[in-house]
């Protein structure tokens, strides 16, 4: 069911709604309601505030919030200038809401961005072993480019269960 949202920028008042939105998306619980849940591959929280105050304060970089014609949080995306690329990041979406369309439109709007800010593609890193959330991507029109990451084990409050790595995948826009 198509929810139509508004999509604003995100201020500094927003992040302590955001990190709750990003860690039930990814963890614990409250994301074993959703299919993105990354519970079975990391412990730990996704984020925090503090995490979200330094994606935050990048130049360029901003948290792009959906929220309903109540003014509820449903889904947020993160994204930042990365020449040649804009940098998409933290897709989430409340896991009670997921296959709504919700992440759909924030993907577009992040389209968008690029477009008005002069990228003329969006690149995303998925984790390697999320098979279905990789073909979800390239569904919508996502390419893998071939680059492999390794998982930012010290960068993170994130604890791995296993080796991890990110695929890169772009989608021209």
């Amino acid at each position: 069911m198509f929810v139509p949202l508004a999509i604003s920028a995100a201020t500094p008042a927003d992040l302590p709604a955001l990190a709750g939105l990003v860690n039930n998306a990814y963890r614990g619980e409250a994301s074993l309601r959703g299919w993105t849940s990354e519970a079975h591959l990391l412990d730990g929280p996704r984020t925090d505030e503090a995490d979200l105050h330094q994606l935050a304060a990048v130049p360029g970089a901003t948290f792009l919030l959906a929220c309903t014609e109540a003014g509820e949080l449903v889904g947020s995306v993160y994204t930042k200038p990365q020449a040649p690329d804009l940098y998409v990041g933290m897709l989430s979406v409340d896991p009670t809401r997921q296959a709504a369309g919700i992440g759909r439109q924030l993907l577009a709007a992040t389209e968008a961005q690029a477009r008005q800010t002069g990228f003329s593609s969006v690149l995303i890193s998925v984790i390697s072993v999320r098979a279905e959330l990789i073909a979800w991507y390239e569904r919508l029109g996502f390419q893998r480019t071939g680059e492999v990451l390794p998982f930012p084990v010290h960068a993170s409050p994130s604890i791995p269960k296993q080796p991890l790595e990110l695929l890169l995948l772009r989608k021209m826009v």
